[in-house]
């Protein structure tokens, strides 16, 4: 796999998506357009490429990138839509150190950004209803067969749409804000890492982190919107 196809993109078709949160017992149904979603992780390999970094502990071109936050990943949307000639997403209204809130999307870019959560389970259950898209060893790394460490992405099967380690391996940062009331400006991470129990690593599985926070077992995936 080379940087030209590291961010390969899937077409993911429009649908609906029912959301839920644990600690508040709340559920709620959101309608979704088409999208693309990358097909893996941001590769180390990309992520370098683009700029000239290479966060972490890890070292491999194949590795999901980690140790990056959600700044990191808005930030690299960015220079990646300014690379291929696209406009970029967001608009960085203050530093690398706010807390989220000096940040808009233009949803009518054509760039790359970071997927909501709602298109992130849309695009992992891939038309499947159970808390996984197939036997849990087949498609993940996560803390019952990593060994404890990353591993190269597309090494375990894809969904049923071609959409590779959307469970396991890295948590992947999303746009939505998890809890504003109870926790501020942290951002939702979905997915489950190489680290995680077998129940963390679920389509309906929420975790939370600052947008600063830089962590082992947490990366991203780009998308894109369909615009007309």
């Amino acid at each position: 796999m080379d940087t030209r196809t590291a961010h390969r993109m899937v077409a993911v078709p429009s649908g609906r998506v029912t959301l839920s949160d644990r600690r508040t017992q709340r559920s709620w149904p959101v309608e979704l357009a088409p999208y693309r979603l990358a097909a893996y992780p941001v590769t180390q390999a990309l992520y370098a490429e683009i700029t000239g970094l290479r966060p972490g502990t890890a070292r491999g071109d194949r590795l999901p990138v980690e140790g990056v936050s959600w700044w990191d990943a808005v930030r690299f949307c960015n220079a990646l839509s300014r690379r291929e000639g696209l406009t970029p997403a967001y608009r960085l209204d203050a530093g690398p150190d706010a807390e989220g809130d000096g940040i808009t999307w233009d949803a009518t870019s054509d760039g790359y950004r970071l997927p909501t959560e709602a298109e992130w389970e849309h695009a992992c259950r891939a038309g499947t209803t159970g808390p996984r898209y197939g036997p849990l060893d087949e498609i993940a790394w996560y803390r019952g067969n990593s060994q404890e460490r990353l591993h190269d992405v597309a090494g375990k099967r894809p969904n049923a749409w071609g959409l590779h380690d959307m469970l396991g391996n890295v948590w992947d940062w999303c746009w939505d804000v998890y809890d504003p009331e109870v926790y501020g400006s942290y951002r939702v991470l979905r997915g489950g890492g190489w680290f995680d129990e077998h129940w963390s690593c679920r389509a309906s599985a929420r975790r939370r982190s600052h947008p600063t926070f830089q962590v082992d077992d947490v990366g991203f995936r780009v998308a894109r919107s369909v615009v007309r």
